[in-house]
């Protein structure tokens, strides 16, 4: 009985850090992410600060992520993305990031 119950601590000890390995992974900062045309990028910096630039326009912007969910803020504009279980970000579909592909 007690070999059981250690085992299943173990196995739930496990499952725990390769959740927690995942959710590490999927932070955007450092990563630049582009769509297919290269007519939008965005840099994530460290410190929630980001570079947007869209065809020959670049604005400072802030972000926040939580889970899987992106916040970015481009003068006083909010968009949302979603890391996706490929590492690309989904943003809103009728939008022009609603694919942003994880560039390094």
């Amino acid at each position: 009985m007690k070999t059981s119950i250690q085992n299943g601590l173990a196995a739930a000890a496990v499952a725990l850090m390769c959740f927690g390995a995942v959710a590490c992974g999927s932070g955007v900062s450092g990563h630049t992410y582009a769509d297919n045309e290269g007519m939008v990028k965005i840099q994530f910096q460290s410190g929630g600060k980001a570079n947007a630039t869209i065809g020959p326009l670049t604005a400072a912007c802030t972000y926040t992520q939580s889970g899987k969910q992106v916040m970015l803020t481009c003068e006083n504009q909010t968009t949302q993305f979603t890391v996706g279980d490929d590492g690309n970000l989904a943003g809103p579909p009728d939008g022009m990031m609603n694919k942003l592909t994880k560039v390094k």
